[in-house]
């Protein structure tokens, strides 16, 4: 138990400020023999971790004999049976802690019967995810996208081989396979999802509880456990501003966080200083979500999300605005390409494929690309051409601008969308534009190629009330060199905005827009 939110049993209404909670105070006895487990659990991670350094400098001491391994298994057995006594010890000074028996009595009545009643109680208190009862299942929804893998992927695409060609070149990249098996799930994804990484969330976790405090004790916010198709439980915060006066609560921002990102310290704040609705979730195998965070459990876990705020939640699909931060992107453009009926997704400091980004930081090419594209095939441009009726923007904030992935992202997409505004010209001309260093840049180059807004509108609406809406458009096929190149520029200007700052630093709620619409 971390923290009290507030007194179960208080059924008055509460102001903002009698809403402060307090952390939970454990008893001496309690206190000391948690803090010996808690350095028994930090000492195990750093063994686990360090593992192979710590069995290659015991194998080279010769230490890893039976004459050696009988009395160090015998002193660690002794340890086992101490640490057994200290938790014994610790569950003795939890039952004389009349605050602990009244969560624990809470706790035991809400899985036995999770009620709407017993959940507000369950609520009030702050502790160990893992015994939090299941809120929402994927199983409620009756759905034909789920198999037994799971969620479906964009997959790379297969190279075309003879039969006899393609079993031999299986045994010949057999070698291939099983080393980028080990980089991906050994420190591969831990190098693309820190966050994942139990150390990290030992040293956030004060920051963690303090964040997940504010949302709930100043926000009301709700925190529910989501079954994913693949069994892993996803964490996540409901702030629900549909009571307010404002219309901007009346749609729900769910936000994909980056990859070491929670939501209780990260881009949830935008929107809910916006006033909107907030759904936010972890990555699976952060905070309290299980799991590890590789592309197919992750568009599972967003999946679920989506079909929570759905179907429990009572949102429409034309209500619901995607929110993504960095690597976020991957999720939030499978829920764009998943769910079309989706009204906005908004894109920040995100990237539009991550191998180039792998490959500019690792040495080895051909087994870097194999790794990427079997295992973490983070493929957000090709995830966006496949949604075909969409309104979207895309925020970055270049420090190298035009090494920006971000911009790569744009270009891909107009690419697919507008395949006869964006030719060799158009393109050339959108680059100059995303190559400019400051606003009063940008706006010269946007204004030296005499961009006509009003006629740049004109042009999309006559299009668009003509044919069928969807991408991609044809526009531009007769025109003038001089009209693609100023509706090249228009549409990049309306796709994205540039907002000037480092990675990791939050969005600001004046920098959150609402979509363009024709």
């Amino acid at each position: 138990l971390h923290r009290i939110h507030r007194t179960p049993d208080l059924n008055r209404p509460e102001s903002r400020a009698s809403r402060r909670g307090w952390t939970y105070q454990p008893r001496s006895l309690e206190k000391h023999t948690d803090s010996i487990l808690s350095w028994a659990s930090a000492i195990w991670s750093l063994s686990y971790y360090s593992s192979p350094l710590l069995l290659c400098y015991l194998y080279r001491k010769g230490y890893l004999c039976t004459s050696k391994l009988v009395p160090v298994s015998q002193y660690l057995g002794t340890v086992l049976v101490c640490l057994f006594g200290v938790a014994c010890l610790r569950g003795l000074g939890r039952w004389r802690n009349p605050e602990y028996l009244q969560f624990i009595t809470i706790l035991d009545e809400t899985r036995r019967n999770h009620n709407p009643s017993n959940k507000r109680k369950l609520a009030c208190y702050d502790f160990d995810f893992s015994y939090w009862p299941v809120d929402f299942s994927w199983k409620e929804v009756s759905n034909p996208k789920f198999s037994k893998a799971g969620v479906s992927l964009l997959k790379p695409e297969p190279k075309h081989r003879g039969s006899a060609d393609g079993m031999l070149n299986s045994v010949r990249t057999l070698p291939c396979h099983i080393v980028s098996y080990l980089i991906a799930h050994s420190f591969g994804r831990r190098m693309l999802y820190p966050g994942s990484v139990g150390l990290l969330q030992k040293a956030m976790r004060p920051m963690l509880q303090q964040g997940q405090a504010r949302l709930i004790e100043e926000f009301n916010g709700q925190r529910n456990k989501l079954l994913a198709c693949d069994g892993n439980e996803i964490d996540t915060m409901f702030v629900d501003r549909r009571g307010d006066a404002s219309e901007r609560g009346k749609t729900l921002v769910i936000c994909c966080e980056g990859n070491a990102g929670f939501y209780e310290v990260g881009c949830m704040n935008t929107p809910l200083e916006g006033g909107y609705s907030v759904l936010g979730w972890n990555h699976p195998g952060f905070g309290g979500s299980t799991g590890v965070p590789f592309p197919q459990n992750e568009a599972n876990a967003m999946d679920v999300v989506v079909q929570f705020a759905v179907h429990k939640l009572g949102f429409q699909l034309s209500d619901i605005v995607v929110y993504a931060w960095s690597i976020g992107g991957f999720t939030a453009s499978w829920a764009a390409m998943t769910y079309p009926e989706i009204r906005a997704l908004v894109l920040d400091a995100s990237f539009d494929d991550l191998l180039p980004l792998a490959l500019k930081v690792m040495p080895d090419r051909p087994l870097v690309k194999h790794t990427v594209r079997q295992y973490m095939n983070l493929n957000n441009a090709d995830q966006l051409c496949k949604r075909t009726k969409d309104e979207i923007i895309t925020t970055t904030g270049p420090e190298d601008i035009m090494s920006n992935r971000g911009n790569d992202l744009l270009l891909k997409l107009l690419q697919f969308r507008y395949p006869k505004v964006m030719t060799e010209e158009g393109v050339r001309a959108v680059r100059q534009w995303l190559g400019a260093t400051s606003s009063v840049e940008e706006a010269s180059v946007y204004s030296s190629y005499e961009v006509d807004d009003d006629w740049c509108v004109s042009v999309l609406q006559s299009y668009q009330t003509d044919r069928e809406t969807l991408f991609p458009w044809s526009v531009g096929e007769d025109m003038a060199l001089e009209g693609r190149r100023q509706l090249a520029l228009f549409l990049a200007r309306k796709y994205m905005r540039n907002f000037e700052t480092t990675h990791c630093t939050p969005l600001p709620h004046s920098e959150f827009y609402p979509p363009w619409r024709l």
